[in-house]
């Protein structure tokens, strides 16, 4: 795979005068070459975009869900051949690349599901009051206008789903920016795209350059930004643009809580190894991942240890070999990170149970306890495959341990108390709060987002069709109600 891709321009291929390489962050080979868009061709999808959002709008439901349809029917027909795809330019094992596809596959087909019910109206009576004798309001939703989707390395595929789609869905027109990492995935969308038929310019995939990208945000035909990645990033954008729409899903440290009535060993078992796997899926490199586990002083001496298993149990290695469970960090810089972060905490006196070994890209799973509340580790997000383990005594103190963060994305609570998980629904100070699950649970179709400094609005299809248009009131007068 070292072809030179081309991208999509208002809905048709183009190149432009360079191209950008797109490494194996595993072995570091050539995967691919992406061609960049000039300026004058991101001004030409710009123009487009702009252009037709009139005509797109009022598109009819049936042909973009038929669209949407064809693209997730063709994703699946693809899977094999996109999973291996995700693996070579990301480093995920292919057995996580394949749930990707499916993901992706699912976001398509919700999309499409959704554009069909889309904008039914609502009807409200006014003739509550005297004045409104005689009227009726329909309230509908549409468009804010053109969207721009920023796409994070992650998630290549599915993340880039979850702009699109949605955009489709509602006839607002997308440019949408994969990660320059991992650009690839992103283009087989525009490829399945521009086997349908919607109105030219509708949409772009351009592989644009980071450095290129403060024009794209300031530019005023593109009033919706609509960001994944990191809070650094993602509110220097808000800040630079605060008269526009953004929906920011940015980064967490998710903590998984074990209260006292989760210790069967069956229970634990069950916690330990989900904790593990969760800890350590796509290297760690998932805004959901779990990065603290707080349990309770009752199950902490029972629990821990098989943590420590379940982690050590964990295949690392090549990311294309079926039976691998743990891959490379997207980059060597990543993994280096990483690496300096736990030896900070170590040095610190935070205890290691397992990993806290690098090999180029990779860095192993690993396990600390005891890691102060004031080092790196502890404070931000980790984005690698590094668990901390802390012992607290009863639910009021790890409630408050989750919540003693900047972030609050998700968290998970294992306990089989109906009781307990509405008190955590209204203590936990984050977007989505699992019961029984580490907190890397997420059903594409269901609001997904964050509070404090993890983002602004919510994704989820219908969720993202939401924040994509606005409500608009049609008051209608002198009716027979």
């Amino acid at each position: 795979m070292t072809s030179t891709h081309a991208f999509w321009l208002a809905g048709r291929e183009a190149t432009g005068e360079t191209a950008l390489d797109v490494t194996s962050p595993w072995d570091g080979r050539l995967v691919g070459q992406v061609s960049v868009p000039t300026e004058a061709q991101i001004e030409e999808a710009v123009a487009a975009a702009h252009a037709v959002r009139d005509e797109f709008a009022a598109t009819p439901a049936h042909v973009r869900a038929t669209a949407l349809d064809h693209v997730s029917r063709r994703l699946a027909e693809r899977t094999e051949e996109i999973a291996q795809l995700i693996s070579a330019e990301n480093g995920k094992p292919v057995k996580w690349a394949r749930g990707e596809v499916g993901r992706a596959v699912s976001v398509f087909r919700f999309a499409a599901e959704e554009a069909r019910r889309f904008n039914g109206g609502e009807a409200q009576r006014l003739d509550t009051d005297a004045g409104g004798q005689g009227r009726l309001a329909l309230t509908r939703r549409f468009p804010k206008g053109v969207v721009l989707g920023i796409a994070p390395f992650n998630f290549p595929l599915n993340l880039c789903a979850h702009k699109i789609a949605p955009a489709i869905a509602v006839g607002v027109p997308i440019i949408l920016k994969p990660a320059p990492a991992t650009p690839l995935s992103g283009l087989i969308i525009g490829e399945l795209l521009a086997e349908t038929e919607l109105p030219v310019g509708s949409w772009s995939v351009l592989p644009v350059p980071n450095d290129q990208m403060p024009a794209l945000v300031q530019d005023e035909r593109l009033p919706v930004i609509s960001f994944t990645g990191s809070d650094k990033v993602g509110y220097a954008i808000m800040d630079s643009v605060p008269r526009k729409h953004c929906t920011l899903e940015l980064g967490g440290n998710g903590a998984a809580v074990v209260l006292g009535d989760f210790a069967s060993e069956q229970d634990l078992d069950w916690a330990a190894t989900r904790i593990a796997t969760f800890s350590n899926y796509q290297g760690g490199q998932s805004c959901i991942s779990v990065q603290r586990v707080i349990a309770d002083a009752t199950v902490y001496d029972r629990l821990l240890p098989k943590i420590v298993a379940a982690v050590e149990a964990q295949v690392t290695g090549d990311p294309s070999d079926s039976a691998t469970d743990v891959g490379p960090l997207v980059s060597e810089d990543a993994a280096k990170r990483v690496e300096s972060w736990v030896d900070e905490a170590v040095q610190a006196g935070a205890k290691l149970l397992a990993g806290g070994k690098r090999d180029g890209a990779s860095y192993a799973p690993t396990v600390l306890t005891d890691v102060p509340e004031d080092t790196t580790l502890a404070c931000e997000e980790v984005f690698g495959p590094v668990l901390t383990v802390r012992k607290v005594d009863g639910e009021a103190e790890a409630f408050a341990a989750v919540n003693d963060s900047k972030y609050g994305l998700q968290a998970g609570v294992f306990t089989h108390d109906v009781q307990t998980a509405f008190r955590a629904h209204r203590a936990l100070e984050v977007g989505g709060v699992i019961i029984g699950d580490v907190p890397s649970y997420r059903a594409d179709q269901m609001p997904y987002g964050g509070a404090k400094q993890s983002g602004v609005g919510r994704e989820g299809v219908r969720y993202a069709m939401d924040d994509y248009t606005y409500e608009r009131v049609l008051v209608l007068t002198g009716l027979a109600l």
